[in-house]
């Protein structure tokens, strides 16, 4: 029998907004912030992620009814998707808008 936390889960949204938060949960997790401290993401920052990531679906996964397995599937590849757009247009935006005529 697991034992039920007293304290209530944090919300995936912001209440104003109803817009997603969980980006500002994850830049205030630890790893991250160790990470990011020296401002590069070398290889073994991102091999030490990927395997919480990894450890963490092992954790959860077989607690999850088909249907719920399905829907946090979805969500995960939605967000996956989600944060790689982001990545693009952050590169695109940062791209200079005038092409060099020498």
């Amino acid at each position: 029998m697991t034992k039920k936390s007293s304290k209530a889960p944090s919300s995936w949204f912001d209440e104003a907004s109803n817009t997603p938060v969980i980006d500002e949960q994850a830049r205030r997790l630890d790893s991250f912030l160790a990470a990011m401290a020296d401002g590069v993401i070398d290889e073994s920052e991102l091999h030490a992620q990927e395997a919480r990531v990894a450890k963490l679906m092992k954790e959860v996964e077989p607690l999850l009814s088909d249907e719920v397995h399905d829907k946090v599937t979805r969500l995960l590849c939605e967000m996956t998707a989600y944060d790689l757009m982001r990545i693009f247009h952050a590169i695109q935006e940062a791209r200079p808008k005038t092409t060099f005529r020498g």
